[in-house]
């Protein structure tokens, strides 16, 4: 048991490690992107399934709230946490439509969405995305394995190096980190 744990830390750390070395350049990219999207009055829609609905709740956190500074909030949305809104979109219109619409009603040009799907192929991702790029957002995904139909349809994609669930959804909670990291030091929050 204590060599399986030993593993599964190691494991995780070298993914991560692989995922910085390749992506490190995309990561400052898109935290200028968010940081210059914010300073000009745009949000950050954030959406996903399961534990990538959390990873978008906790990340939308930390914009509002705040990650290690002080600070004005940030707007940020996830779009998975509107019990009422879910319920009604999916029951009305379908669960394809569940994010899709809702980036309808909050998306403006200048807006950043990140869509985030371990497989790269929830129906209801790809169709939130597709209704971002309609509207004229900018999109970024965060995938795993081959990326799946995301990683074709967005501006930025984040791929994580593993097919393993849980190894993914570390890698992008890590990344969500980074970003707020980066995204207030482009700000220049002190």
């Amino acid at each position: 048991m204590k060599d399986h744990a030993i593993r599964a830390f190691e494991e995780s750390a070298e993914i991560k490690r692989r995922f910085a070395q390749t992506h490190a350049d995309r990561i400052v990219q898109v935290a200028g992107l968010i940081a210059q999207a914010l300073r000009e009055g745009h949000k950050l829609l954030l959406f996903g399934n399961g534990g990538s609905a959390t990873d978008a709740s906790h990340i939308a956190a930390e914009f509002v709230g705040r990650y290690h500074r002080d600070r004005k909030p940030f707007p940020a949305i996830a779009l998975g946490s509107d019990q009422a809104a879910l319920t009604c979109i999916a029951n009305d219109y379908g669960y394809e439509e569940l994010f899709a619409r809702q980036v309808r009603a909050h998306g403006q040009k200048g807006d950043m969405v990140i869509a985030i799907s371990t497989s790269g192929n929830s129906p209801n991702v790809l169709r939130g995305v597709e209704a971002a790029r309609s509207l004229g957002l900018t999109t970024i995904g965060w995938t795993g394995g081959t990326g799946g139909k995301l990683a074709g349809l967005v501006d930025h994609c984040f791929l994580v190096p593993s097919t393993v669930t849980a190894r993914i959804q570390e890698s992008h909670i890590t990344l969500g980190h980074v970003l707020c990291e980066l995204v207030e030091e482009g700000l220049g929050v002190h």
